[in-house]
Parts: C-alpha cells; sequence; structure tokens
C-alpha cells in the first residue's frame, strides 16, 4: 500500500515538475532563451521541441497505453535531469540544479514503485512486492 501511494505522489509530482516547465517554455519564451544561452546553449529552434516533450513524457507515464513507450519516458525524462543538472553544475549553479536533483528522485521513485500501483507490470521496473 505505501508503494502505491509512493508511485502516485511521486509520479504526480513529476508530472507537475514537467508540466510547469513546459508552461513556463510557452509563457516565458525569452526568459528560456537567456536562461539556456547562460548555460552555454544557443538552440533556441530546440524549445518548441522540448515544450512537446515536456508534455509527452509525463503524459507516456501517466497514460501507460504502451509499456514501451512508457520506458522510453521514464529514461528521456533520467537522461533530460541528468544533463539538465549537469549543465547547470557545469557553470556553477547549484541552486539551478536542484530542480533536477529533485526529479531524480521523484524519478527514481516513481520508477521503482510502477509495479506496485498498476495493474500491467512493466518489464523494466524492479519487482516490488505489493500487498493488494
Amino acid at each position: 500500500m505505501i508503494a502505491t501511494y509512493t508511485y502516485w505522489i511521486s509520479t504526480t509530482l513529476l508530472s507537475l515538475l514537467y508540466l510547469s516547465s513546459a508552461t513556463l517554455y510557452i509563457t516565458k519564451r525569452d526568459f528560456v532563451r537567456q536562461a539556456q544561452a547562460e548555460l552555454g546553449y544557443q538552440a533556441a529552434h530546440l524549445v518548441p521541441l522540448m515544450i512537446v516533450v515536456k508534455i509527452l513524457g509525463p503524459v507516456a507515464i501517466l497514460s501507460r497505453v504502451s509499456l514501451p513507450l512508457s520506458g522510453l519516458a521514464y529514461a528521456g525524462i533520467f537522461y533530460h535531469l541528468i544533463l539538465s543538472g549537469l549543465a547547470h553544475l557545469g557553470v556553477r549553479s547549484l541552486k539551478g540544479a536542484v530542480p533536477a536533483a529533485v526529479g531524480l528522485l521523484l524519478l527514481a521513485a516513481s520508477f521503482t514503485t510502477q509495479n506496485a500501483a498498476r495493474d500491467v507490470p512493466s518489464p523494466y521496473a524492479p519487482a516490488v512486492a505489493a500487498h493488494r
């Protein structure tokens, strides 16, 4: 039962983190471009792609229409959070790396407890003893 609550709470918070980030990308484009430039990225054309990815990743995990797609979303979010955290650490912005660190913790909790909360178990997640 605790694993089920852990899954839903961590997955909801991770989804909110990503959806709020997508909202920021949509509403404050200039701020996002400036922040990316400060991190050393001059790829403004990637902003629309990141908006789509930051929306579709949580949707794939929450809807779970396909286990492989859900697993791919977990992997994509994992790599995004690692790279985001490293980019901020690379410019010595510890404060900027905090959301990535929190996201990684939420992602790990969500991924490892997903089989306890979902009817169809993922072959990619570790087995968790679930008491229903």
